[in-house]
């Protein structure tokens, strides 16, 4: 997948890794459509601003009606509650899901036709290792996520036929506002962007961007004691 001369649309892309991710498409030579809840925050020179919030429906399909010739769909938008899964408000245990899941379903059925046109395409879901592992305070999030990568397992092959190459990027804790509160090693999402996008354009379906990612898909295959030691 080429990247220049391209039409891309970012969710999220305000702040954090979607913020980056637009910022780099620009310097490849994309043409860039940065969404967010609020398009006035889009403070990026060059980009083109649109409002779209990806639990409101009416909001996808006047954002898909606007944007137009997108060939690379990058579903970044997110959220983190730390909401338990047990005891954690509703409110907030729906809203992971409506973001992570229903979020870039509803994108991405949107978008379809278009990525379809462009005989090559590329779409990209933002994903976790919390895909695949659960942390304290990360139940709801964690839910979430690994249902938008079974979604991104089914979106590849449904829309494989059409061109269109779906990819799930998995990483750690990024340096970005959602995760200010965590102490620990976090990574560049600058870093994190250009990994990205050399995948995209060298289509990869699967990018494991850093350690912890790699480790935690490598324990997989030992089922839940190799990923939980206190049930070895």
């Amino acid at each position: 997948m080429q990247i220049n001369g391209s039409t891309a649309l970012v969710t999220g892309a305000n702040r954090g890794l979607g913020r980056h991710l637009s910022e780099q498409l620009l310097r490849r030579g994309a043409t860039v459509y940065a969404a967010a809840r609020q398009p006035q925050t889009i403070d990026l020179a060059g980009v083109i601003p649109i409002a779209l919030d990806v639990t409101d429906a009416r909001s996808i399909s006047a954002a898909a009606a606007i944007a137009q010739n997108v060939s690379i769909l990058i579903n970044n938008a997110g959220s983190s509650t730390g909401a338990s899964v047990l005891d954690g408000a509703w409110d907030d245990i729906q809203l992971e899901m409506n973001t992570h899941y229903f979020g870039t379903l509803a994108t991405t059925r949107a978008f379809s036709a278009q990525l379809g046109a462009a005989g090559t395409s590329a779409v990209l879901n933002i994903l976790s290792v919390l895909s695949w592992f659960n942390l304290p305070g990360t139940g709801a999030y964690s839910a979430a996520k690994a249902a938008e990568w079974s979604l991104t397992n089914a979106l590849r092959l449904e829309l494989a036929g059409q061109g269109t190459t779906v990819t799930g990027l998995h990483v750690g804790f990024m340096d970005t506002d959602m995760v200010r509160h965590i102490d620990g090693p976090k990574n560049d999402p600058a870093t994190i962007a250009a990994l990205a996008l050399d995948g995209i354009e060298a289509g990869e379906v699967e990018i494991l961007a850093d350690d912890i990612s790699r480790q935690v898909r490598s324990g997989l295959a030992g089922g839940v004691a190799a990923l939980y030691q206190q049930f070895a």
